[in-house]
C-alpha cells in the first residue's frame, strides 16, 4: 500500500514516491452528488493503486477525461497528454503513443488531468496474445434489473465447461465475465473469440427472451447483448477497479458468484466504499488460478 500523500488545499505540488506533481483546482467537484473533489479523488486513486495498477501495468492505456466533472463534456485520450512529465512511460502502437500506467505518480498525474476512467488493452505492450479473456454482458436498457441473472447464467455455462470465472461490474450498466488464462498456453484472440461465440450462441438458444448477439442497439429491443467481439487485439474495456463517470462514482468491482445470486445493484460499489470491501475480500480476480482452455477448444472445433 502506498504511503499516504499530502494534498494541498490550494494549487500547489504533491510529492509522491519522490516525484513532484502539480495539483490544479483541488477543490473542483468531480462527482458533486457524492461531494468528491479532485483532491479526494486523488486520495482514492492512491488507495486503489495497488489494485488498479495490476490491471493497467504493461498495457496500452486509453483514458476518458472529464475536465469539469463526470456529468460535463468528456473526451477519449489515447495519445499521451502534453506536456508529459519525464517519469511517465509511454508505448507506441499503430502510430499512437499510449501512456504506460505503471506507477502511482503516473496514476495521480492522470487523475489531476481529470481522467475518471481507465481502459487498458487486452494484451501486453509489445505482445499480440491476450492476457485474460473477457465476455461483456451489455444491457440495452438502463436500469436493467435482470443483469445479475444474465451474469449468473453465463457463469453457469462456463462452469459447465469447467471454466472458472469472476464476474465484475463494469461500473456502468453491465457486467463482465473475467477469465484469467494460462499464459504458457499461448491462446490467441481468434481462439477465445471462437469460445465466446459458442457460449453466446448457446445462451441465446437457451434464453431467447433474455439474450441477443445483435450488435446494433436499436435492433435489440430490451434483450441483453452478449458481446464476445470486444475482446480483441487493440481494443479496450474498463479495468478492474477503475472508477467510472457515473452519478454514484461507481467502481468496476469483481464479485463472488454468491453475491451475484443475491442480485446486487452495480451502483452499490463506489469510490466511497471500495477500499473497505477490498480490505475484507482482497482482489477476487487474483484468487482464481489461470484457466486452461484446451479441452474446450478441442470440443468446439
Amino acid at each position: 500500500m502506498p504511503a499516504p500523500a499530502k494534498y494541498p488545499k490550494t494549487k500547489g505540488t504533491l510529492i509522491v514516491e519522490g516525484r513532484e506533481l502539480t495539483v490544479t483546482n483541488p477543490d473542483k467537484p468531480l462527482w458533486p452528488e457524492k461531494k468528491i473533489t479532485k483532491a479526494m479523488y486523488l486520495q482514492k486513486l492512491a488507495e486503489l493503486s495497488p489494485y488498479l495498477l495490476t490491471y493497467c501495468r504493461d498495457r496500452y492505456l486509453t483514458t476518458i477525461r472529464f475536465p469539469h466533472g463526470w456529468n460535463d463534456k468528456s473526451f477519449y485520450q489515447k495519445n499521451v497528454p502534453e506536456p508529459t512529465p519525464d517519469f511517465v512511460k509511454t508505448a507506441m502502437l499503430e502510430s499512437i503513443r499510449y501512456v504506460h500506467l505503471d506507477s502511482l505518480p503516473t496514476l495521480l498525474w492522470l487523475g489531476n488531468l481529470a481522467c475518471l476512467e481507465f481502459h487498458p488493452s487486452f494484451h501486453r505492450i509489445g505482445e499480440t496474445l491476450p492476457v485474460e479473456w473477457v465476455i461483456d454482458i451489455d444491457p440495452s436498457v438502463d436500469p436493467e434489473p435482470r443483469i445479475m441473472e444474465a451474469a449468473q447464467i453465463i457463469g453457469g455455462i462456463l462452469d459447465g465447461m469447467n471454466i472458472r470465472s469472476v464476474p465484475k461490474t463494469s461500473g456502468a450498466t453491465g457486467v463482465q465475465i473475467y477469465v484469467p488464462i494460462a499464459r504458457e498456453r499461448g491462446y490467441t484472440f481468434e481462439q477465445l473469440r471462437r469460445i465466446g461465440q459458442f457460449v453466446a450462441t448457446f445462451a441465446v438458444q437457451k434464453h431467447p427472451k433474455l439474450f441477443t448477439v445483435e450488435r446494433l442497439k436499436k435492433d435489440r429491443g430490451t434483450l441483453i447483448y452478449i458481446d464476445y467481439l470486444q475482446h480483441w487485439y487493440g481494443k479496450t474495456l474498463s479495468a478492474p477497479y477503475t472508477p467510472r463517470a457515473r452519478k454514484d462514482a461507481t467502481v468496476s468491482t469483481p464479485l463472488t458468484w454468491d453475491e451475484v445470486a443475491l442480485r446486487p445493484d452495480p451502483r452499490d460499489f463506489h469510490l466511497l466504499n471500495i477500499m473497505q470491501r477490498l480490505q475484507q475480500k482482497g482482489d477476487l480476480i487474483a484468487q482464481v488460478p489461470p484457466q486452461q482452455l484446451d479441452h474446450v477448444l478441442s470440443f468446439i472445433r
